[in-house]
C-alpha cells in the first residue's frame, strides 16, 4: 500500500487544482475508523493536492469523523485503489465535478439580469445594492465600509426604519468564495425584508425596532475568481510575502485565539491564517466597522456552507462561552423553526465541539468582542452537492434559514442588553 502511495505521489508533483476544467474530478467521502487510517489520509495529503471540503483542513482529521474530499481526475483510480486496500469505508459523493458543476445553473430564472433564485455575480449583486437601496429609501441605505484588496468597494446594506437609539443585528455572507448559497442568503433576506414590511407582523416589528446591517459578500475578491477562474477557490485573493501562493482563509483571520488550532501558517494551505490577526483588508474593514459600532450591534450572524450547522462560540477552544445556556436554547429552538418548513436537520452546538477546533473566525472574535448573540449558520446540504448546491434549492434553503434568523432576531429584540 505505501508503494502505491509513492507511486501516486512521484505523479503528482507537476499537477495543479487551479485547472478550469473539473472534468473526471471526483469529491471522496470516507470515514477512518482509526489513528492508521487517519494517518493514510495524511499521508495521502502529502503525496498530492487534496482540496478538503470538510473539514477544511487535512490537520483536522481523527478516527469516525465523515471526511469529504476533492481529487484530481488523473488520481482518483489510484485513491479509490488506495482506500479499498486500506479497508477504509469509502463512497463517491460527487463521480465528475465539471458535470456537477454545470448542473448547478438549473433555475428557471435564465435571466442576465439579478434573480432571488439563481446565483449572480459580483457585477450583478453590486448593481443589485444600488437598485435595492434606491427602490426602498425608507427601508434601505448602501454604504461602503472599506475596499478589498484587488481595490473593490465592499457595500454594506442598511435595513430598518429610522428611529431613535435602534440597537442592531451585523448579519454577513460569502467569506469563503466558493460558498455561493452563502450571498444568495443575504440577498434573499434583504428581498423578504423589504417586500414583507407592513405585511408580515414579525418583519415589521423588526425593522421597526432595530436596524440590520447586511454585508453580501465579504470576500469579493475571492467570488469573482470563482466566477472566473477557479469554482473552487476558498480565500482571499491577496499577495503572501515570500510566497507564489496567493490568498488567506479571512475566516481564519481575526484576533480570537489566532493562529492556533485548525489555521495554517502555510500561505498555501487553503486555511492560511495571514501573516498577522486583520491582515486581509476585507477582515479588517469588517472588524473596524463592528468596533465602530460595538455600543448598538446587539447580535452577530455569519452565514456559510455546507453541512446543516448552527454553531455559536467557542471554535477556538473547547472551553463553553459564559452565556452557553442561553445560546444553546436559543440554537436549539431556531433549528426546529427551520426544520418546520422542509424538514431540513440542523446539529446545533459550540463550534469547537460540535465540529472541530478552528481559531480566527468572525463569530469568536465578535463575540469576545461583548457581541452576546453570535451564530454561524452552515447551510445545506451535507454532502450530496456540497459546495455546488443547485439553484433549484436556493428558494427552499433560503425560506428555511429565513425562519431561523427571523427567530433569533426576534429573541435578541425581546432581550435586549
Amino acid at each position: 500500500m505505501w508503494a502505491l502511495l509513492v507511486l501516486i505521489g512521484a505523479a503528482s508533483v507537476s499537477a495543479h487544482l487551479e485547472d478550469l476544467s473539473f472534468d473526471g474530478q471526483k469529491v471522496f467521502r470516507v470515514i477512518p475508523q482509526n489513528d492508521e487510517q487517519v494517518e493514510i489520509l495524511n499521508f495521502l495529503a502529502s503525496m498530492m493536492e487534496v482540496d478538503f471540503w470538510q473539514p477544511d483542513s487535512v490537520t483536522l482529521l481523527r478516527p469516525k469523523m465523515q471526511v469529504d474530499f476533492r481529487i484530481e481526475a488523473e488520481k482518483s483510480f489510484d485513491v479509490e485503489d488506495l482506500l479499498k486496500e486500506s479497508g477504509m469505508e469509502y463512497q463517491v459523493l460527487i463521480d465528475n465535478l465539471q458535470a456537477a458543476l454545470d448542473a448547478q445553473f438549473d433555475s428557471k430564472a435564465r435571466t442576465a439580469s439579478h434573480s432571488y433564485e439563481k446565483y449572480n455575480n459580483w457585477d450583478t449583486i453590486a448593481a443589485w445594492t444600488a437598485d435595492i437601496a434606491a427602490q426602498n429609501p425608507d427601508l434601505v441605505s448602501r454604504s461602503v465600509i472599506g475596499e478589498t484588496f484587488e481595490g473593490r468597494p465592499m457595500y454594506l446594506l442598511k435595513m430598518g426604519k429610522s428611529g431613535p437609539n435602534k440597537k442592531a443585528i451585523f448579519m454577513d455572507c460569502g467569506f469563503h468564495a466558493r460558498e455561493w448559497i452563502s450571498p444568495a442568503f443575504c440577498q434573499w433576506f434583504v428581498k423578504e425584508a423589504v417586500e414583507t414590511y407592513g405585511k408580515d407582523t414579525v418583519m415589521t416589528t423588526l425593522l421597526d425596532e432595530l436596524d440590520f446591517y447586511v454585508l453580501p459578500v465579504v470576500n469579493i475578491d475571492g467570488y469573482i475568481y470563482t466566477w472566473t477562474n477557479n469554482r473552487m477557490w476558498r480565500k482571499t485573493r491577496s499577495r503572501n510575502a515570500h510566497s507564489v501562493c496567493i490568498g488567506t482563509d479571512p475566516n481564519r483571520n481575526f484576533d480570537a485565539g489566532w493562529c492556533t488550532a485548525g489555521a495554517s501558517k502555510s500561505p498555501c494551505a487553503s486555511t492560511y491564517c495571514g501573516s498577522a490577526p486583520e491582515s486581509e483588508k476585507e477582515t479588517k474593514a469588517l472588524a473596524d466597522f463592528i468596533r465602530e459600532h460595538l455600543s448598538t450591534i446587539k447580535a452577530y450572524l455569519t452565514i456559510h456552507s455546507y453541512s446543516q450547522l448552527l454553531l455559536f462560540p467557542y471554535s477556538y477552544t473547547y472551553n463553553l462561552p459564559p452565556d452557553y445556556k442561553e445560546l444553546n436554547s436559543i440554537a436549539s429552538a431556531a433549528s426546529k423553526e427551520l426544520a418546520s418548513l422542509y424538514n431540513t436537520t440542523y446539529t446545533y452546538g459550540p463550534g469547537a465541539e460540535t465540529i472541530y477546533l478552528a481559531a480566527g473566525g468572525s463569530d469568536d472574535w465578535a463575540y469576545d468582542q461583548g457581541i452576546k448573540y453570535t451564530f454561524t449558520l452552515e447551510l445545506r446540504d451535507t454532502g450530496s452537492y456540497g459546495f455546488l448546491l443547485p439553484e433549484s434549492l436556493i428558494k427552499p434553503t433560503c425560506e428555511e434559514t429565513l425562519l431561523a434568523v427571523k427567530y433569533i432576531a426576534n429573541y435578541v429584540l425581546e432581550h435586549l442588553y
